[in-house]
């Protein structure tokens, strides 16, 4: 079981970024410097199913942090910020740097550029994969597009999560909120529950509604394996899954993403499946699938499965394969149809 543990905090890493910094480079007038990141490298096999094959190759998704702490009157102070090289969000172009974390932690409270809530309540406790682009997939969290607001605030205390973000709807009131409960067991499973509400524009810039949303996910370890399953109903939570009425998310549909013609919010359901298991001591095989249906008059949905090898080589480095399929292009990257990706990653 602790070397399930230990893969699985690998593949999330890998896929998402943690903030514990691996390297420490030592203590300067009482705060500690540290390091850390990966450096990746993908090739990607596209099957859409409209239009030609494509093969893409890059090295954008690598990245380096900085943190720096120290202890100053009882109280844990920290300083955290991160880049990649995903800025212009296209393989054709110049790499360009783009800012991902960059927040201040003080004992439980975060605030700044990091994860949303949704995030915090799903990526735990759902089967990770390579794909950069659709990770939670089926879950609030499963739109990368959104899964870092400019500001956040976050307050954790005993397995509770309260987070405050920078609301999605520009004329927004209040921000976007979120409150989840967690709970892990020495046996290495666990659950959250979370509850969403944020501001959503209806018939006119000035006029909204508050959309809710609750969510639930667990994690059942088994063996060398573990179970991952979850859920989720309401309304408002549309650019958070990324699936809209009428079609997926994209930057430019976020105010009417939730609306029906007639500006009534409209609710959505969506749920995840998934199965990891450690198929040798280096060897980690994971299938996971996907779906959020829209109760609109087109019966908006959308699926995603995905199947994926991780081998662990040697400490820090490992290679993987995964094979997804999707019906909805979430990314101009990501178009309907079949994807394999073949990567290699050094951790540092």
């Amino acid at each position: 079981m602790k070397k399930l543990n230990k893969l699985s905090i690998a593949i999330l890493a890998a896929t998402a970024s943690t903030f514990v910094s691996a390297v420490e480079l030592g203590e300067f007038k009482g705060t500690t410097f540290s390091v850390g990141g990966y450096l990746k490298a993908e090739a990607i096999w596209g099957m859409p199913d409209s239009g030609e094959n494509t093969l893409e190759t890059t090295t954008r998704q690598s990245r380096f942090n900085l943190k720096a702490s120290k202890n100053i009157d009882g109280h844990k102070v920290s300083g955290f910020i991160e880049s990649d090289f995903w800025e212009n969000q296209s393989y054709n172009s110049t790499a360009a740097l783009r800012l991902r974390h960059a927040f201040i932690s003080i004992d439980n409270l975060t605030i700044g550029q990091t994860w949303n809530g949704q995030f915090f309540a799903t990526a735990p406790f759902d089967a990770r994969m390579i794909n950069f682009f659709g990770p939670g997939f089926g879950t609030i969290g499963g739109n990368g597009g959104t899964v870092r607001p400019s500001t956040v605030v976050h307050y954790t205390t005993n397995g509770f999560r309260f987070s405050a973000q920078d609301p999605l709807y520009d004329n927004a009131s209040m921000p976007d909120l979120v409150a989840s409960y967690s709970n892990r067991f020495e046996s290495g499973s666990a659950y959250n529950v979370a509850v969403t509400a944020r501001e959503v524009q209806t018939t006119s810039v000035d006029d909204s509604e508050i959309g809710a949303t609750i969510s639930l996910l667990g994690k059942l370890a088994v063996g060398n394996g573990a179970l991952f399953a979850g859920a989720f109903t309401g309304k408002g939570t549309g650019p958070y899954t990324g699936v809209c009425v009428g079609g997926m998310w994209n930057p430019g549909n976020t105010a009417t993403c939730d609306i029906d013609g007639s500006g009534d919010l409209i609710s959505q359901t969506g749920f995840n499946l998934g199965v990891t298991q450690n198929l040798t001591e280096n060897l980690n095989g994971t299938l996971r699938y996907g779906k959020v249906e829209v109760d609109d008059t087109a019966n908006t949905s959308a699926y995603e499965t995905t199947a994926t090898l991780i081998y662990t080589y040697l400490p820090g480095l490992d290679f993987g394969i995964e094979w997804r399929d999707q019906d909805m292009a979430n990314h101009p990257l990501r178009p309907a149809g079949q994807q394999v990706e073949v990567m290699a990653m050094y951790k540092f």
